[in-house]
Order: C-alpha cells, then sequence, then structure tokens
C-alpha cells in the first residue's frame, strides 16, 4: 500500500476514535454511491453528520483543511443526496470537515457546518 494511502486509512481509524470519543454515533465509514464515497457518516442529537477526513504528517505543504477542494465538497453534497434518498428518515443534516495532523500529540481540528 502507498503511504498516502496508509496515511489515509490511519487517520480514518483515528477519526473513528476521535468522533466516538465525541459522542458521535457512527453509522458509516467508506459509504459509497456510484462514484461518490463519504468517509463517515455519523450521527449526534438528530443530526446526520457527513464528514470529509482528511489527514497530513506534517504542515510542510499546509494544512489538511486547505486540501479539502470545492470539487471534493460538492462530491460530498451529491453523496449526501442518494444517501438521504435512500434514508429519507433524516431531517437535518451537517458536512464537516474532520482535519487531521499526525504529530506528537495528534492534532484534530473539526470544522462543522461546512458549506459551498
Amino acid at each position: 500500500m502507498a503511504r498516502h494511502n496508509e496515511t489515509g486509512t490511519l487517520g480514518e481509524t483515528l477519526a473513528v476514535k476521535y468522533l466516538s470519543e465525541k459522542e458521535y454515533s457512527i453509522l458509516h465509514q467508506n459509504w459509497r454511491h456510484s462514484h461518490w464515497e463519504v468517509d463517515i457518516i455519523a450521527s449526534k442529537e438528530n443530526v446526520l453528520h457527513f464528514i470529509e477526513v482528511k489527514t497530513r504528517r506534517g504542515s510542510n505543504y499546509g494544512t489538511p483543511e486547505e486540501k479539502v477542494s470545492r470539487k471534493k465538497i460538492q462530491n460530498l453534497i451529491n453523496a449526501a443526496e442518494q444517501y438521504l434518498y435512500l434514508h429519507p428518515e433524516w431531517k437535518r443534516i451537517q458536512f464537516d470537515i474532520l482535519a487531521i495532523t499526525l504529530s506528537k500529540p495528534v492534532e484534530y481540528f473539526l470544522i462543522e457546518d461546512v458549506y459551498l
């Protein structure tokens, strides 16, 4: 496995642990529909969260959150539309970015309610 894939996998594992500690209920990891993917779908206080996880080993090339493009957010929205079509019981949703920097200690930065 390429190093960037290992970093992403580690980041998603850390993200699940972090979000669980913050009282999110993890519903899905790497949920896919067609060519869209959502890293984590979770719920907290009757809100459905579509969470993009971005992980970096350091900040030499910028922070993780800077690497989430408009296109990535639009893909997240498209995937969410399909998820909600399959699960119409959810009335409140939110898009979030969880940026993780693998330093000592690991740094987490949760950006809530992202929109274009």
